[in-house]
């Protein structure tokens, strides 16, 4: 794996931040399930260890639905879900492009996440340690 770089991101108020470490053109997706197509969510699915919230702990939010695995978390402010945790990825976070500093180059591919349960499994292996 290419070496990774740190990239900064948060939400429209600037009260929540984030970094994210990604390869130089990392794998990203846009779902059609009913959460993801209402709020434009890219999705960047990373491990936990490549992911840190930097500021604006408290003033996070969760909404939970369906089988409440996953957690959204949007800021309590302005209201935009910058991060959350994916059901697909429950070891990880799926961090929204839309919402880094600096646009990224990525491969974006569609997901068909209205057909989750048929579909979820193609995306474990995005918050799984790359093998040194």
């Amino acid at each position: 794996m290419s070496a990774l770089v740190w990239k900064t991101g948060g939400c429209h108020c600037g009260r929540v931040r984030f970094e994210v470490a990604l390869p130089p053109r990392p794998e990203a997706h846009s779902c059609n399930c009913s959460m993801c197509s209402k709020v434009g969510f890219i999705h960047l699915i990373v491990p936990e260890s490549r992911f840190r919230q930097t500021a604006g702990q408290g003033d996070l939010t969760e909404y939970t639905f369906n089988s409440g695995v996953a957690r959204h978390l949007f800021c309590r402010i302005c209201g935009v879900k910058s991060f959350y945790r994916p059901r697909s990825n429950p070891d990880g976070w799926s961090v929204n492009a839309r919402c880094l500093d600096e646009a990224v180059d990525m491969d974006l591919t569609a997901f068909d996440g209205q057909n989750w349960e048929a579909n979820a499994a193609g995306l474990a292996h995005l918050s799984r340690e790359a093998a040194p």
